[in-house]
């Protein structure tokens, strides 16, 4: 699916343009166009510094997100590729801890839509060449690649061995792509799924993971023994143990004696900051101390995802002391997390939600039924989406967020916000309110 993207600096825009007109614009998978591309550049993604590649169907942009703070705290210069953007294009790549900039961006991105131009490459094909490229130029001590969609035929697997590789939460999401039957691949959808992202294994690689139900679990075991690479488990391998607002974690390759503490909420982030731990635990060269981990944790943040909105235009249409939530869940992994992160907020919820036509309402509505004040259902701009007779005979529509939270009577003693349901929503609201991802 197109992203979409526009940009103010009118160079990177002319860009941005060519990538939106590229054919097929959608999600493709396989390597073949993506390795005649680098190969057409010189094979950046051959000249990389130590490298982590993180997959998973929730939790993979937080768990890069720990493991650059972790990295940073301890000094370490670092590379990140992320998809999507939340507002600007350029939050896809940060080069040396910093956001490329707008220059950078149109000459990279025009360097490979040239090279690109019989290609047929996908929109993220063009935009990972363009973030390799700019790795392999650019001196940094780290580089962290999360995978757009997949792993085995997604276009970040066309890198080498990896220091590490990490396999985040695993959910269904993304079935038209994920789900066709293969000859030899697994009939279970949760297996199938695990069978994708445990792709990006590679020989002689260090695999850390979540843990899984036993039938994915042994899914991604049995491709972690078929390459020869080592596999780090949650449970088995290492551990998170939540006390109060922090967390322990220990494992057989040591603890950290510290209590981590993280201002990304709930029990799934303290999971995604261990996982990110674990894959530092494992990875060659310099390691960080317990007190660069927990400084790092600490200082970890993603955008979108269970953000309270700040002051700014949005958050001024409710009367004060309200609480704002922002998370971009649009799957049931997400759905639960939102629960078990509400568990125990005795205040009602009132949810505005904009889902993208190919997702399912209930994954979000659903789990928390029983819990909500009221459901209004607004509009993805530039997507298609479902309207509120999806969502059943207790949704609303409203023509916009603002117009949503315009109409809401809210008591902040007994009520909160949250807004959910897609990642491109939450863009807009992180635009609107002003609160732009640095």
């Amino acid at each position: 699916m197109a992203d979409h993207a526009h940009s103010s600096d009118p160079a990177v825009q002319v860009q941005l343009d060519r990538l939106a007109a590229l054919s097929p614009g959608r999600d493709i998978l396989g390597l073949e166009r993506i390795a005649e591309l680098c190969a057409r550049l010189g094979n950046p993604q051959l000249q990389l510094p130590r490298t982590f590649h993180v997959a998973g169907t929730n939790g993979k942009g937080s768990t890069c997100a720990y493991l650059r703070a972790i990295l940073e705290a301890s000094g370490r210069k670092v590379h990140s590729y992320t998809s999507p953007h939340l507002v600007r294009f350029n939050e896809r790549i940060r080069l040396a801890g910093t956001l490329i900039d707008d220059a950078l961006l149109a000459a990279l991105l025009e360097e490979v839509l040239d090279e690109a131009a019989d290609l047929q490459a996908s929109f993220f094909e063009v935009t990972t060449a363009a973030a390799f490229l700019a790795f392999a130029r650019i001196p940094a001590d780290d580089c962290i690649i999360e995978v757009g969609l997949g792993g085995r035929l997604d276009a970040t697997n066309i890198i080498p061995p990896p220091a590490v590789a990490g396999i985040a939460s695993l959910g269904i999401d993304h079935e038209a792509f994920l789900l066709s039957p293969e000859a030899g691949t697994p009939d279970d959808p949760a297996m199938r799924i695990a069978w994708e992202k445990a792709g990006i294994v590679k020989p002689d690689t260090p695999v850390a993971t979540l843990a899984y139900p036993p039938h994915v679990r042994d899914t991604i075991a049995a491709k972690v023994a078929d390459v020869g690479a080592t596999l780090f488990p949650e449970g088995d391998g290492w551990i998170v143990e939540a006390e109060g607002d922090a967390f322990r974690w220990s494992s057989k390759l040591g603890s950290v004696a510290l209590p981590l503490r993280s201002q990304m909420a709930g029990l799934h982030q303290m999971r995604n900051a261990g996982l990110a731990i674990a894959m530092l635990r494992l990875a060659p060269g310099p390691r960080p101390t317990d007190a660069e981990i927990a400084r790092g944790v600490a200082e970890a943040f993603w955008p979108a995802r269970m953000q309270r909105l700040g002051a700014g235009p949005l958050a001024d249409l409710l009367p004060d002391g309200t609480e704002i939530w922002l998370d971009g869940a649009h799957n049931l992994d997400a759905g639960l997390a939102l629960v078990r992160q509400f568990e125990h907020e005795p205040r009602r919820i009132h949810l505005i939600t904009g889902m993208l036509a190919n997702k399912d309402p209930a994954a979000i509505v659903a789990p928390l039924a029983g819990r909500l004040a009221s459901l209004t259902v607004v509009p993805v701009p530039g997507h298609e989406h479902h309207d509120a007779a999806a969502f059943g005979a207790d949704a609303k529509a409203a023509a916009s967020v603002a117009d949503a939270l315009g109409d809401l009577d809210v008591d902040p003693s007994r009520e909160i916000v949250l807004i959910a349901g897609s990642l491109y929503l939450a863009g807009d609201v992180l635009s609107a309110n002003r609160e732009l991802p640095e």
